[in-house]
């Protein structure tokens, strides 16, 4: 984190669902991305359309039965004879009513299977751009926005988008095939039935459509404040040991639970405009059914219609009723799959850290020699840290960076990394601007070790040999041993092989910085960045990691952060800033007859430790 970047104005980002939001145009780019997977698609909706047509034959198919049977008794009554069923017609009957629900259930079962396959094909496309996104976006976006945010959108936006789209496109595409068939058929039975019938349906999608417009705000806010909860769960367990250690722990509780409670608020909020908007479509479905059994009844009384078609009626009334109630169910649970995949596009769209064209320079033989001329830059616009910053680093030296907290020396370190650009002038490298590189050509020659170790979960080796996976188990042994990690690692069961873990291979801050540097070492490269990389160690491994230091770092650029002068008495340069500014440079001899700034540095210091 840089040392004077203000994230408190990051808390509300600009990824907010208090921001505008354009839900049309994210619904366009979300087909766009689905269309990827067209065939798959068309298959769905064949096998869909295919099981709906059964759905739909199936009751005209039992009418057509119940009027057989219907006719067989009247004729009966009629002629005074006993009722018989006829076989034949019958036998046929039952083997189309077979053949329709066999081939429905085996064209369902295709299409789950399929439809699952969209869905996380879908979900994994978006965590692979996420993925690689992440990768791109510069360190100033991970300053300004929060943690537990971004995880959120990785995980609980991608997930949501994936099971709407495994439940959505079967329930969309099923409801919107039996209505249409429904309709079809309703229609050759009778058009005054079937238009009360779909007046009741267009009733509930009208409804349907307002409710939606409130459901993609509830749902977008309701994604906004499970980020925000996630970001405090990540707080607090990252920071569990000062939380104790200040015995904030009621404070630290009390926080989560306030965001747990707003989570809970908007996503209530959310699933019951989603849920809710179901028993209102089924009513007017429902109301439907009863003004088709009225009317249908007169209209049997009246000799227009037969009591198997009524049959039939009624059981498409009851069959599009649930079709139409999944159907608004879908478009209410759509809305929040869209402010998912809204977030997650936002993301997406976010501007890459800047990087280098076709023609970017390359140094094929680098020396390491690093000038800054005349640079100024802010970490926000009108507040500038540094303003007119000059220095000239000849190749193979060794220059220390000293001041108090917030004087700047990370950043200068940082613009170095091109962790941030300068707002003005210009940053050299054997004499190319550093602009003009590819960042993996200008950090293939310069390695840091930060204050803040970072380990990853894989063995000790390959943790030392991150920066250089191809490295021999010798290369790797021979850096541990100048880093003086070699004896503590060839002490643990597996040795290098061993593998990091905070839980099952506890090690003390110091052991984990010493395969940090380690890791820098075994890089080897023209420039070595040391950011308080001693910061953790004892004085007895400090004095030991700097008499290998010393011999290591001959013949290449180094820059060191130090809090504690004595360590840096040997540098070759040594630049003493203060709000952004290099009040003094030279030698440590040099300074301290000058009597400047960084003698009382060395003063104040030095009666610290006699204190």
């Amino acid at each position: 984190m840089p040392e004077t970047a203000d994230t408190t104005a990051f808390v509300e980002d600009g990824m907010s669902a208090e921001k505008a939001q354009d839900p049309r145009e994210t619904a366009k780019r979300f087909l766009r991305d689905l269309m990827v997977q067209k065939w798959r698609l068309l298959t769905i909706a064949i096998c869909l359309v295919g099981a709906a047509a059964c759905s739909v034959l199936i009751p005209i198919t039992i009418g057509a039965a119940i009027d057989e049977i219907f006719s067989g008794v009247k004729q009966a009554v009629e002629n005074e004879t006993v009722f018989q069923v006829g076989f034949e017609t019958m036998s046929a009957v039952l083997i189309e009513l077979v053949v329709l629900y066999v081939l429905s259930a085996a064209l369902t079962f295709a299409e789950e299977y399929l439809v699952a396959s969209v869905a996380q094909n879908f979900a994994l496309k978006l965590r692979r751009e996420t993925a690689a996104k992440l990768e791109r976006l510069p360190v100033a976006y991970y300053d300004a926005h929060q943690r537990g945010d971004i995880l959120s959108r990785m995980t609980n936006d991608a997930k949501r988008v994936a099971d709407t789209l495994q439940e959505g496109i079967t329930q969309f595409i099923t409801a919107a095939a039996t209505i249409i068939g429904a309709f079809v058929v309703m229609v050759g039975i009778s058009v005054e039935l079937t238009f009360w019938a779909f007046g009741t349906v267009i009733l509930g999608l009208a409804l349907t459509a307002v409710i939606s417009s409130v459901t993609y705000k509830a749902y977008a806010k309701s994604q906004e404040a499970l980020g925000r909860f996630n970001a405090q769960i990540e707080e607090g367990l990252t920071g569990h040991a000062t939380i104790r250690a200040f015995n904030l722990q009621k404070e630290s509780a009390e926080k989560t639970r306030a965001a747990a409670e707003a989570c809970r608020k908007a996503g209530l909020n959310a699933q019951f405009l989603t849920y809710g908007v179901m028993p209102v479509v089924r009513f007017a479905s429902q109301f439907g059914y009863v003004v088709i059994a009225i009317r249908g009844a007169m209209m049997t009384m009246s000799g227009t219609i037969t009591l198997g078609d009524i049959q039939a009626m009624l059981q498409y009334v009851d069959r599009i009723s649930e079709p139409v109630s999944e159907f608004a169910f879908t478009i209410a649970s759509a809305q929040g799959a869209l402010a998912s995949a809204e977030r997650i596009y936002q993301l997406l769209d976010e501007e890459d850290e800047p990087d280098l064209r076709t023609n970017a320079k390359v140094l094929l033989e680098p020396r390491g020699k690093v000038e800054f001329q005349k640079v100024m830059f802010g970490y926000e616009d009108g507040a500038k840290l540094f303003e007119d910053v000059n220095v000239v680093v000849e190749p193979g030296t060794m220059v220390a960076i000293v001041g108090p907290t917030g004087a700047g020396k990370t950043t200068l370190v940082n613009l170095l990394m091109r962790f941030y650009d300068p707002q003005g002038g210009r940053i050299l490298v054997d004499g190319v601007d550093i602009r003009a590189m590819g960042r993996d050509e200008l950090h293939g020659i310069l390695g840091m070790v930060l204050q803040d170790t970072w380990l990853f979960s894989g063995s000790i080796a390959d943790n030392i040999a991150y920066g250089r996976p191809n490295a021999t188990r010798e290369e790797i042994e021979r850096a541990a041993r100048a880093a003086r990690i070699d004896h503590f690692v060839k002490t643990l069961p597996q040795g290098y092989d061993t593998v990091v873990d905070d839980e099952l291979l506890p090690m003390s801050a110091g052991q984990k910085q010493l395969i940090t540097i380690a890791r820098a070492l075994l890089a080897d490269p023209p420039i070595l960045i040391l950011d308080e990389a001693t910061s953790n160690v004892d004085t007895r491994t400090e004095a030991a990691i700097q008499e290998a230091m010393a011999h290591l770092m001959k013949g290449r650029t180094s820059f060191v952060i130090a809090h504690r002068l004595s360590t840096i008495r040997d540098a070759d340069l040594i630049l003493v800033m203060e709000a952004g500014t290099i009040v003094e440079q030279g030698t440590h001899e040099g300074l301290m007859a000058a009597g400047g700034r960084y003698a009382e540095l060395q003063k104040s210091q030095a009666a610290a430790l006699v204190a």
